[in-house]
């Protein structure tokens, strides 16, 4: 799979980065913070593909509380498979 592949042939189980629109309450959210107001990313590990979208379990770095997140199509701008987290090794 390359890069260009569109986010419905994800397999379930890859690690993703999903860039996903705001919804309008995000949005003036993120404006009021002084971040961008249109775009955001989930980092996450697929759980389910299908025609109403993604569903993610979350996997981005320093992420306290991972959890199951539904990106609607028609919010997903692009998606593309990321390398799995490397493992930390003990010393």
């Amino acid at each position: 799979m390359n890069d260009a592949t569109p986010w419905r042939d994800l397999p379930v189980g890859a690690r993703v980065v999903v860039r996903r629109r705001l919804d309008p309450a995000e949005s003036a959210q993120a404006r009021a913070e002084g971040r961008g107001s249109v775009w955001t990313d989930v980092i996450g590990i697929v759980r389910s593909v299908d025609d109403a979208g993604l569903t993610v379990h979350t996997d981005a770095p320093r992420d306290p509380s991972p959890r199951e997140v539904h990106i609607p199509s028609a919010s997903i701008e692009t998606a593309k498979r990321i390398p799995r987290r490397p493992t930390r090794s003990r010393r």
